[in-house]
């Protein structure tokens, strides 16, 4: 057994809706402490993949290795536990419940919320100390993507999934956004994100996938595939 933690092995992932297949042979790595990206078009199966590791697709084939152990078909509520959190693009927060019933909601696995995990998400994430019994429909899309992030991190994940976090900002909080990401990957939790905004994402990131109808296309850092010619011409607007 690896005494590092939050390393995932996607290997050979078929995966889908019912009888849809979106996934066909997905294979991706993130490492121990590793910010990784997937980018590529609309429709590509992105967030499939996301899904598909924490539990939520209907699993048609391959392998999801989390920590050494096969968590393929496991439910999120079973995955939550191995130290692996998701956040999704919509409807990510409770609207009718206050910042910090949200925050609490969590850590529902455990028998009490711890207050150090609380206070460090408040450290993290200042506005939403400040704002904590405003409830978080009430808040702007910034806001409540912070509350969702925050409410991931409460059981101190190894690995963190986050599907379009950016999706809906306004330009000028894109930017701010991107730096908590790297904040809470630079504190060592290990992080595998879906981004529309793709040269943000590879310009931050250790390393990149780009998944095309499904499927694999290119995998190498981020750097490699941001001054990657065909990568970008296909991709990334040229």
């Amino acid at each position: 057994m690896s005494d590092e933690r939050g390393q995932l092995s996607v290997e050979d992932l078929d995966a889908g809706y019912g009888d849809l297949q979106v996934l066909d042979g997905v294979d991706m790595e993130v490492d121990d402490g590793e910010y990784v990206a997937i980018v590529g078009p609309n429709g590509a199966g992105k967030s499939t993949v996301m899904k598909s590791v924490f539990g939520l697709t209907d699993h048609m084939g391959g392998q999801v290795i989390f920590d050494d152990e096969d968590i393929s078909g496991l439910d999120p509520s079973e995955i939550i536990t191995r130290g692996l959190n998701y956040v999704p693009q919509n409807e990510n927060v409770f609207g009718g419940l206050t910042v910090q019933e949200n925050l609490e909601m969590g850590a529902y696995i455990l028998d009490d919320v711890p207050q150090d995990r609380l206070q460090a998400v408040y450290d993290r994430f200042p506005i939403l100390e400040e704002r904590k019994t405003q409830k978080a429909g009430s808040m702007s899309g910034g806001q409540q993507q912070m509350v969702a992030m925050g409410r991931a991190l409460m059981l101190d994940p190894d690995l963190l999934l986050l599907d379009e976090p950016s999706a809906g900002l306004a330009p000028d909080l894109v930017d701010d956004m991107f730096d908590r990401i790297d904040g809470i990957n630079d504190d060592g939790t290990a992080v595998l994100i879906v981004e529309q905004n793709a040269k943000e994402a590879l310009r931050r990131c250790d390393r990149g996938y780009v998944l095309v109808q499904g499927q694999n296309r290119h995998e190498d850092t981020g750097e490699a595939l941001l001054n990657d010619q065909q990568v970008r011409e296909d991709f990334l607007g040229g």
